[in-house]
């Protein structure tokens, strides 16, 4: 029986998303939902194993697909130890640090479980691709001004790397030639500055850069801890205006562009400043990081589900475009950018990366 497909798994907290593609081309794909009492059956995520496992496995019996037609198996990068991007060979060192959760627990830590259960049983390779650990910062980067506060790369390195590699084949250049500034506009902004394929630099979207969709972002330090000492809110009360009451929700009452793009062309300025607010945000931020790469930019990339709101990538354009031309790939699709990951390296584009030899062990 010929191996033909490529299995990608992307868990989240109660869904785990799949696909089967058949080199670029995407066969089938299915959102499998998650009953939340099944889950919170299970102490620890990583128990969800077999039960995940099972529902992928019927999925795949669902769509007449066998396991035996199985090229390579990828799954989401979990909160593993800080690494280097890349395409990751899962081995069983990184098995143990995803199991005890060695940055943390997170759904995204049962992809490499789940891509090396499959993969084993069929004796083919199982990988992960530019997991959420992914640190490529150069030390000068991670000093914050104050000692006792470090600076975190915390990034949406799945979406920022693929869209990079899609960039430089449309540059035909190899992406380790080009330099980049890739704004990732989702529920969070990440912004990085990507020099020769390596993220060097990024703001951290949970506490700096641009205020989001429900996210504050970075804020006039002196009034935010006023705010905290106050005795009007509660820790968790400012976290949750931070994360999750921050951002478009604080000032419109909704998290959704299309909605605030509806109020604007009903004539509601106050939504049309907030918009554009975030859109300058976003523009300034984009300004910084092409100062990082010394204002060696090839290209601007926006991606991300809030691209789609033209309204905003034509305000940030219009703000950036003296720097370095300005491209927008509007959305994001995390399994397409697993596949693309597995195949750089069965195709021979990458070599595989082995997770011991990139980490420090010790951390």
């Amino acid at each position: 029986m010929e191996r033909k497909y490529i299995l990608a798994i992307n868990p989240g907290s109660t869904s785990t998303k799949v696909a089967l593609y058949k080199n670029k081309e995407k066969v089938t794909t299915k959102k499998i939902e998650h009953n939340t009492e099944e889950l919170e059956k299970f102490e620890k995520i990583t128990e969800q194993y077999q039960y995940r496992l099972d529902m992928i496995l019927n999925w795949l019996e669902k769509e007449n697909i066998k396991t035996k037609e199985l090229r390579a198996v990828v799954g989401r990068g979990g909160l593993l130890r800080s690494m280097p991007g890349g395409t990751y060979l899962v081995t069983d060192k990184m098995i143990d640090d995803l199991k005890i959760g060695i940055q943390g627990e997170h759904a995204s830590n049962l992809g490499g479980i789940i891509a090396k259960g499959i993969g084993d049983k069929e004796g083919i390779k199982s990988f992960i691709v530019d997991p959420v650990a992914v640190d490529e910062f150069e030390e000068v980067a991670r000093v914050s001004g104050m000692p006792d506060i470090k600076r975190k790369s915390l990034v949406h390195a799945l979406n920022i790397k693929a869209v990079s590699h899609r960039a430089a084949k449309e540059l035909k250049k190899d992406l380790s030639e080009i330099n980049l500034v890739v704004a990732h506009l989702g529920g969070g902004i990440s912004i990085a500055p990507v020099r020769k394929g390596r993220i060097i630099d990024v703001n951290n979207a949970n506490e700096m850069g641009p205020f989001s969709p429900e996210r504050a972002g970075g804020l006039p330090v002196g009034d935010l801890v006023k705010m905290c000492y106050s005795g009007e809110y509660t820790y968790k009360e400012i976290k949750k205006k931070l994360k999750g009451k921050g951002g478009l929700v604080a000032y419109l009452g909704t998290n959704d562009a299309k909605e605030v793009v509806d109020k604007i062309e009903n004539g509601d300025n106050k939504a049309k400043l907030v918009f554009e607010a975030m859109g300058y945000q976003i523009g300034k931020e984009i300004g910084q990081m092409s100062v990082a790469l010394n204002g060696d930019v090839d290209k601007i990339v926006i991606t991300g589900g809030l691209a789609h709101a033209k309204m905003l990538t034509d305000y940030i354009e219009d703000m950036v475009k003296f720097i370095a031309p300005v491209t927008v790939y509007r959305g994001e699709d995390e399994l397409e950018a697993l596949n693309e990951g597995a195949l750089r390296v069965l195709e021979g584009e990458e070599k595989e990366k082995i997770y011991e030899e990139e980490v420090n062990i010790n951390d």
